[in-house]
């Protein structure tokens, strides 16, 4: 049996999407850029789906921009909002994806911002006083702090870390990539600066995917050499990505309250079944269903002996999982986020993460072999 339990670092295709694409390829071939029929053509296409995306998001599809995935998103929020609306002060925390994490340090760096961190407790949570007592010190910064961790689970409550930014003229960017299409997220009732999402996060394409910029804000190009994107990305725009990215988050809102439903009983499942088959199990971040995101589950296994070859004895046994990111995969360097909340611990972690393709059959499998992995059996 071959398990994949590795869905927060990728997604299977939906059929759907393959369809709209494929027939996106098939006819549709024009440069968008090109004043032709062929050209005119490929832009209505774009357009379309930019307006699909904005509406799903309650947005102007004047704010969604396309790009090649969440970290270019990121980079084009930070790196431009810095340099554009004259922010000298960022305030993030050690959990982040480092598409947030690196690129903010290398500003610091360069010397164009102070770089400040805020307080998180053992699973993740952000210390939200301590985020409103860096704000009450430097008012007018940049906030970036994301929706869901991507490696433990654990979800910030962005609606309220938005209300703080408001109260002290902030600027708020969240990474959003692990939570798009997974959630709704409404930018009538979420006042927040920019969003990102990434379509192969919920069984799109890889290689595009978007950043939402509130229309108060007014920044320039993150990456020059064109008009494309109403002037604010060159280059010849993804049209079949595009297409698919916009088909998939349609279908995640459309089947949204179903899926998650289903997924989440995944999650407990599984955690039930290793409390009762390693009762020496651990679970990272907070396991609350109403803080935590549905699709990850970190699990803290007490085999420290077997530790530097658990991923790859489960990879033996035909089960694909991450020992963290799979962004950075095959770096020597532990994980950060395990790090900042717990670092101490010996035991090995992998992150087991969800999508609507799984079954209760796979987990029995994956759970059995963990044990005999375990064991040294």
């Amino acid at each position: 049996m071959q398990v994949y339990f590795d869905n927060a670092a990728t997604t299977p295709l939906d059929p759907q999407v393959i369809k709209a694409m494929t027939e996106t390829m098939e006819k549709d071939f024009g440069n968008p850029s090109s004043i032709h029929a062929h050209g005119r053509q490929g832009k209505t296409i774009i357009e379309k789906a930019r307006k699909v995306v904005a509406s799903l998001l309650k947005a102007s599809p004047s704010e969604i921009f396309f790009t090649s995935g969440g970290t270019e998103a990121d980079n084009m929020a930070i790196v431009r909002s810095i340099a554009d609306l004259q922010l000298s002060h960022a305030i993030t925390s050690p959990l982040e994806h480092h598409a947030v994490l690196h690129t903010l340090e290398e500003q610091q760096k360069r010397g164009l911002i102070k770089l400040s961190f805020v307080k998180i407790d053992s699973d993740g949570n952000i210390n939200l006083n301590h985020l409103r007592e860096l704000l009450h010190n430097s008012p007018r910064s940049l906030v970036s702090l994301m929706h869901a961790n991507n490696e433990i689970g654990t979800i910030t409550d962005i609606k309220t870390v938005s209300e703080i930014c408001q109260e002290f003229n902030a600027v708020y960017h969240s990474d959003t990539v692990q939570t798009m299409g997974h959630y709704k997220h409404d930018l009538t009732e979420l006042n927040i600066d920019f969003i990102t999402g990434a379509a192969h996060k919920f069984h799109g394409p890889k290689g595009v995917g978007f950043l939402y910029i509130n229309g108060r804000n007014k920044i320039n190009p993150f990456i020059y050499g064109g008009a494309q994107e109403r002037n604010m990305r060159g280059g010849t725009e993804n049209i079949y990505g595009i297409v698919g990215l916009a088909k998939a988050l349609e279908l995640a809102y459309h089947e949204m309250d179903t899926h998650q439903a289903y997924i989440q009983g995944l999650k407990d499942y599984m955690q039930e079944r290793l409390t009762q088959t390693i009762p020496e199990v651990q679970f990272n971040g907070t396991l609350s269903a109403a803080n935590s995101l549905y699709t990850v589950l970190s699990v803290s296994l007490p085999c420290i002996d077997i530790a530097d070859m658990l991923l790859f004895s489960l990879d033996i046994a035909g089960i694909s999982a991450s020992g963290g990111s799979a962004c950075s995969s095959g770096s020597e360097i532990g994980s950060h986020v395990l790090q900042a909340i717990n670092p101490d611990t010996d035991r090995p972690s992998v992150r087991f993460s969800f999508s609507k393709f799984n079954t209760k059959e796979e987990i029995d499998f994956v759970v059995e072999k963990i044990a005999k992995i375990c064991n040294n059996d």
